[in-house]
């Protein structure tokens, strides 16, 4: 009976797997000994192995959740730009009513559990390759536990409870199904534990990721300035963040020789990739990776209509400077409801090379300058919060802030500064989130109605999100996941 109920367990780990057996085989009620799955990839054996297994880490970032869904999350899920394209599951995202079916969101959830798998076979068996030296073994567990770290940094961010999965799984038998079950299967662990374990990945990758130097190839895969960036994001977004960590962290990366480029467009013009700035930047050409920045296409040309259209909020609010570098209007025929003027439809802009060579951004200096100032400010040093905001704001020749009157003034600031300097490149839903203003700014946003028929614009702008609630900002646990393993729970409101 016992091998009847393990074999019955069975059919649904080998169907996640993709392992094909017969149903007769699978009720077959005679012991069962052998092996039942066998990965092919594991263990790692040999520096080859390790290697293509590290390259599969990286290789993580030329897939849909970094190239487009990222974005999409950060900016049309936010008041810096509207869904554009088409598409029900992406205005889902945007007008915050997903459904659990919606696929963008199943598929974000499949990916991010994948890289973690991948990242976990580096972590588990480099160590166990004889050919390899111990330096390099350890260069490859840094790298892998920062790749894990920021994939389960972004999934907290969008689910909340994530499970924690720490062992790569390449055998299934029925001596070891017990001890592997819960990795196949895990559950939803407490936010609080998933940050945990990110800080714990970032505090591996401090020890044994490589240093970033002046070259620009070190700036294209996980080092220690990405670890410490990543731990003052973490250290900000966790449940009571502590705002001295993430001072220290910041002060970190500021001191690690990184700086703020003199020309903000070169951040963005294709030409100076692995600039002074750069702190983690992903490269569409390859450097050791298998990646193509397919993911300019979908967001700038005019052979389709794309996503991430800018908004009427960003348009307006740009300085002229940055406005230049993250917008452009381009000639098209496109129809939209938020934009009248269709001869000259607005692009976003910091991704320009749409042959699939566009670099893209994880962590740049001025992002963690005005972090920095974030924590600061919760500190109560609004003079030193407002010296580093202005830091910011002279690259492109704007006056200084007014100073500010107290912490919730200097927050909006910082806030605001962060609106403006990092648009289209991901973290506008993220930085709501973390300082709890997505309610107070997405709630009260409008954009003015255009109907077609009549070419007209409706002059009192429409609200653009209805009753937005606590809930309406953890996406919901995909129903292909619930319905695959028994052990997850879904968010409220879902």
């Amino acid at each position: 009976m016992k091998n009847r109920t393990f074999s019955i367990r069975l059919a649904l780990t080998i169907a996640t797997l993709g392992v094909f057996t017969s149903c007769s085989d699978l009720l077959d009620t005679k012991p069962i000994t052998d092996e039942i799955y066998i990965d092919p990839n594991a263990p790692l054996v040999t520096a080859d192995q390790a290697e293509a297994a590290m390259r599969n880490c990286v290789n993580s970032f030329g897939i849909e959740y970094w190239q487009f869904d990222y974005f999409f999350y950060g900016d049309a899920g936010s008041d810096v730009a509207y869904a554009g394209a088409d598409g029900e599951p992406f205005f889902q995202i945007e007008e915050y009513r997903p459904i659990a079916t919606n696929y963008v969101i199943a598929r974000d959830w499949k990916w991010l559990n994948e890289f973690v798998k991948r990242c976990n076979l580096v972590i588990n068996y480099a160590n166990e390759v004889s050919d390899l030296s111990q330096a390099r073994k350890d260069e490859m567990i840094g790298e892998a536990s920062l790749i894990r770290a920021i994939t389960r940094f972004q999934a907290v961010q969008t689910w909340g409870a994530f499970p924690l999965v720490n062992d790569y799984v390449y055998s299934i038998n029925n001596t070891n199904f017990d001890q592997v079950y819960p990795s196949l299967y895990p559950s939803r662990k407490p936010v609080e534990q998933v940050y945990d374990a990110i800080i714990a990945d970032c505090e591996v990758a401090l020890q044994k990721a490589p240093t970033s130097t002046s070259a620009p190839s070190s700036k294209y895969f996980p080092s220690k300035g990405a670890a410490n960036a990543l731990l003052a994001k973490a250290y900000a977004t966790k449940p009571n963040p502590d705002w001295n960590k993430v001072v220290q962290y910041c002060d970190a990366v500021i001191g690690g020789g990184y700086t703020l480029l003199p020309t903000f467009d070169n951040l963005f013009d294709n030409t100076h990739e692995g600039n002074a700035e750069s702190i983690w930047e992903i490269n569409g050409e390859g450097a050791g990776a298998n990646i193509n920045g397919w993911c300019t296409q979908v967001f700038l040309g005019n052979n389709w209509k794309k996503f991430n259209t800018p908004s009427h909020t960003i348009n307006t609010a740009l300085d002229t400077k940055r406005k230049a570098s993250s917008i452009k209007k381009l000639p098209t025929t496109f129809a939209d409801p938020y934009w009248t003027t269709f001869t000259q439809f607005p692009n976003p802009w910091k991704m320009r090379a749409t042959d699939g060579t566009q670099n893209f951004y994880i962590f740049r200096l001025a992002d963690i300058i005005l972090l920095k100032a974030e924590a600061l400010a919760h500190n109560g040093d609004l003079t030193g919060a407002m010296t580093l905001v202005n830091q910011v704001r002279t690259r492109v020749n704007l006056p200084n802030v007014a100073a500010a009157t107290s912490v919730s003034d200097a927050i909006d600031k910082i806030v605001r500064e962060r609106f403006l300097e990092l648009a289209f490149e991901g973290h506008r839903w993220f930085d709501l989130k973390r300082e709890g203003k997505a309610l107070e700014i997405l709630a009260t946003q409008t954009y003015p109605k255009y109907n077609p028929a009549t070419q007209t614009t409706t002059e009192t702008p429409m609200p653009y999100v209805v009753n937005l609630e606590e809930k309406d900002l953890l996406m919901p646990v995909p129903q292909e996941a619930l319905d695959g393993n028994p052990n997850l729970s879904q968010n409220p409101g879902y």
